[in-house]
């Protein structure tokens, strides 16, 4: 089994993010891979997020911060909001009946309910199988995006291994798939 991979072409992952907006319409598996690739998280606490994590009812805007207890490390995580994340929340949101603070944003049939791990990937593999992205895409993959193209955008690299709680940068380079790049990039610079 491949380890999966960020999604590091830029085209590739606008049409991931397009898929579930304009070929199979479906507002809430939209959100859920903005929110995926804007946010860091792993897809267990994503998908533990209620509409509180995230909007205000009292004063009917989202929250600038997600504040979250990773599962896995229990460690308190606080995000910024971005805008992608807030337009993708928008219109999924508008689009439902009733939605309460205590309702999971990204559920299956009954909103007191989250979707599972296995149908994000789901989600995400039918995109992806459609789309004739690489194989080792699945729902970690949203996380390392993250990561990639921060790194690209010029990230702190000590900033980068805090949001992913790794001991060292070579560590980090290694779990977003950048060391390799790195090197190809000193080869394809120099044209001796």
């Amino acid at each position: 089994m491949a380890t999966t991979q960020p999604i590091k072409n830029k085209k590739e992952l606008q049409a991931l993010r397009d898929y579930y907006l304009m070929q199979k319409p479906n507002l809430r598996n939209y959100a859920l891979i903005v929110t995926g690739i804007n946010t860091a998280l792993r897809i267990g606490d994503t998908l533990q997020l209620t509409w509180s994590d995230v909007y205000d009812d009292g004063t009917g805007k989202f929250r600038p911060h997600i504040v979250v207890r990773e599962d896995k490390t229990g460690k308190e995580n606080i995000i910024a909001i971005n805008q992608n994340v807030i337009e993708a929340l928008t219109k999924y949101r508008d689009s439902l009946a009733d939605p309460r603070p205590s309702h999971y944003i990204f559920c299956g049939w009954h909103p007191e309910a989250p979707l599972s791990r296995y149908q994000a990937f789901r989600i995400i593999k039918q995109a992806c199988a459609v789309l004739h992205l690489p194989q080792n895409i699945a729902c970690h993959s949203l996380r390392k995006t993250f990561g990639y193209h921060a790194w690209l955008a010029g990230a702190n690299p000590i900033i980068l291994m805090q949001i992913y709680n790794r001991s060292s940068f070579r560590v980090t380079k290694r779990y977003l798939g950048i060391e390799q790049d790195d090197k190809d990039q000193v080869f394809l610079q120099m044209n001796l």
